[in-house]
């Protein structure tokens, strides 16, 4: 099977999404710059995507809840149609959802480490939180990775998008927040340029 366009995104709002998932009991969250919207409270630029987290056991259970998508795994670049009765081989960890009718793709999935109860950075699975204090909720009842998470994730790369997310976030941070992201920077990104900044915010 061809692959799409990968350009051809009109990606669900969280809160389309979130219609969509309202019978799934399982964990699961926005992530990338919309988590950091939901977060705000408002939207502070256009989002290419829609990106969310669930478990890697739970992926079946999301994929049922948003049929009929046809999903297409992501590694390194390269995509593979993922037929219906299949699940993601344990080397991936990115899965995207197509829109056949509409010719487009609506969501971009992440399959994470964890459990029901603790939250696991991918990029280092040493680190674990209990996923009450990682998770928050918007008042649109969207669930959503705190800040702290998401700019850690984005730190890496410092993409302008990143950067710009960064900035917006920074004055809105609590000193809870800013103190853990500076903690993890220091440990997974010595030297960061974030990390100055974080340290004399006020």
């Amino acid at each position: 099977m061809n692959v799409p366009d990968q350009q051809a995104w009109q990606a669900w709002t969280p809160e389309e999404l979130s219609q969509r998932l309202r019978q799934v009991s399982r964990p699961w969250s926005v992530v990338g710059g919309w988590a950091l919207d939901l977060w705000l409270g408002r939207q502070t630029r256009d989002h290419g995507d829609l990106e969310f987290t669930v478990l890697r056991d739970d992926f079946l259970l999301f994929r049922q809840a948003l049929a009929p998508l046809q999903f297409y795994t992501v590694k390194d670049g390269t995509f593979a149609f993922l037929p219906t009765d299949r699940v993601p081989g344990e080397e991936i960890f990115q899965v995207w959802g197509f829109d056949a009718v509409a010719n487009v793709w609506r969501v971009d999935v992440m399959l994470e480490f964890g459990t029901a109860d603790t939250w696991v950075y991918k990029r280092d699975t040493s680190l674990v939180y209990p996923r009450a204090e990682m998770v928050a909720v918007s008042d649109a009842g969207v669930p959503y990775l705190k800040p702290a998470a998401i700019l850690l994730f984005k730190a890496k790369h410092i993409r302008s998008k990143d950067q710009n997310d960064f900035n917006q976030s920074l004055p809105n941070l609590s000193c809870e927040d800013r103190h853990w992201l500076a903690r993890h920077l220091a440990l997974l990104h010595p030297d960061h340029e974030w990390t100055y900044r974080l340290e004399n915010a006020e």
